[in-house]
């Protein structure tokens, strides 16, 4: 399989006009006679968008081209109003790059990208209304990258991994918001299946199912579809790639099948052409290479990264670098202190993270000062306040507006500052040793509750100290007590 994804960049207005980009806004009220077509208007590139392909195609390892054209794309289609798309065709500004993904058994492989171009959308036809359709053209002229891959992907989960981990380089890289449920990327597989029947091999022809708007449709379509070309195979030996028709199919989520929908366009179906209203578009060296400077470390890269220099398992690595600001919080909080990373990473991905989910937020949206983070964490790993003083603090800090909050002076306040004082730590375990004999009495010679009584008494002493004991002494202290008491 090869995968044909356009990703929607989020620029504020079209690629060739200045229109608004607003998801959701009444149809046909973010329009103007540039994205109409009408007599007379004349296109003008965007800027950004192409800046952000750029940039996105860099992080995809691809060359970028110095000199490149825009292209009439001719075809008829409701919401097409030009009845042509402007495109890129035989010049790209991205060609030749490549993608990694994790494979199964922690291995990796490669996925080529043949080439990443720039064009503009269509518009959107409407079947709600029974006995017509309506056409709704706000999303005409909005900037899509358009991303072809090699035919290097073998089976539906490798096209799932390819897809996700692509909408996570592009929200990371902030060239798109990539969401799936306002249609900001969209997936075509082309797919064929190569059946090897003693020395000889049969492929059969090509499917491209198109428009796929969500990950699980990218999965159970490549599933469904390959399995039904081994059946039609079986049924027609002669159903081959060059003597049967590649095919354009849609997906019907709820029969959970593919559908024909007409034979497949080759190239020279749409009769491209320069556009003759347009420059073309030429990059320096040195201006790829800014680009190229400026881009952030990879998630992938720096999840491994995370892995490797502290310590954290890959999961709730991929967790932290699914945010570049968490990631880049997360970085800038602990300094390169390996002693601080699992601190920072149970706050970050405990309480820190359900507080900001709860408002659709991510933990560096809602708290974004490294310097209080790191305050915060140094307090717990030193001991100056126990662990649910720290979520205490940090959740209320959240709730919050400040731009920088004094962790130290919070919990001096709120009189959450932990009492390191042996000896007084010492007289409470006495006092939670006399009062709950029975606990006592088990650790000392119940097997079935030896191991519980320790914890349960610990507890008592963090209840009648009102939090401020240190767990970790109060448990060696307890732990010396039973012991000494075992031994007489």
């Amino acid at each position: 399989m090869g995968l044909e994804i356009h990703v929607q960049l989020a620029t504020r207005t079209k690629l060739f006009c200045g229109c608004a980009l607003e998801f959701g806004a009444e149809p046909n009220s973010r329009t103007c006679p540039v994205c109409l077509g009408l007599p007379g208007a004349l296109p003008v590139m965007n800027r950004a968008a192409y800046e952000a392909s750029v940039r996105f195609a860099l992080a995809m390892n691809c060359k970028i081209a110095a000199f490149t054209k825009w292209d009439r794309k001719s075809y008829y289609y409701p919401d097409l109003p030009k009845n042509y798309q402007i495109s890129q065709y035989d010049l790209p500004l991205g060609y030749e790059g490549f993608c990694d993904i994790d494979v199964e058994g922690g291995e990796s492989k490669r996925i080529r990208i043949r080439r990443a171009h720039l064009e503009e959308d269509a518009g959107k036809n409407l079947h709600d209304v029974p006995g017509c359709s309506l056409v709704d053209l706000n999303r005409t002229g909005t900037p899509l990258l358009e991303i072809v891959t090699e035919p290097d992907i073998a089976s539906a989960q490798e096209a799932f991994d390819f897809c996700t981990g692509l909408q996570k380089l592009a929200v990371y890289l902030g060239v798109s918001e990539a969401s799936m449920q306002k249609g900001h990327m969209r997936f075509e597989p082309n797919i064929n299946v190569e059946i090897t029947r003693g020395s000889d091999v049969y492929r059969t022809p090509i499917s491209e199912v198109k428009n796929l708007n969500s990950f699980r449709a990218v999965r159970d379509a490549i599933e469904y579809e390959t399995q039904r070309q081994v059946q039609d195979w079986l049924s027609d030996e002669n159903y081959v790639f060059g003597k049967a028709a590649n095919e354009n199919r849609g997906w019907n989520a709820d029969k959970q099948m593919t559908e024909y929908q007409r034979s497949k366009e080759a190239a020279h179906d749409y009769r491209y052409f320069p556009d003759p209203d347009l420059m073309p578009v030429t990059t320096s060296a040195d201006w790829v290479e800014k680009v190229r400077g400026e881009l952030p470390e990879s998630p992938t890269v720096r999840r491994d990264r995370l892995v490797s220099e502290f310590g954290l398992s890959p999961g709730d690595a991929d967790l932290i670098v699914a945010d570049r600001g968490d990631a880049d919080l997360f970085d800038a909080a602990i300094d390169g202190d390996k002693t601080l990373a699992k601190r920072m990473t149970s706050l970050m991905l405990g309480a820190a993270k359900k507080s900001a989910n709860d408002r659709d937020l991510t933990v560096s949206a809602v708290l974004s000062n490294a310097a209080s983070w790191r305050q915060l964490v140094r307090m717990l790993e030193d001991g100056v306040v126990n662990a649910s003083a720290g979520e205490r603090l940090l959740l209320e800090a959240m709730e919050g507006d400040a731009a920088e909050v004094d962790f130290e002076q919070m919990a001096k306040d709120r009189n959450l500052i932990q009492v390191q004082d042996v000896g007084q730590m010492s007289a409470w375990v006495e006092q939670v040793f006399k009062d709950n004999a029975g606990a006592v009495q088990d650790a000392l010679s119940n097997p079935k509750k030896a191991k519980a009584a320790p914890g349960f008494l610990t507890g008592k002493v963090m209840q009648i100290s009102g939090g401020k004991a240190d767990p970790k002494i109060v448990g060696q202290l307890i732990a010396a007590k039973i012991k000494e008491m075992q031994a007489g």
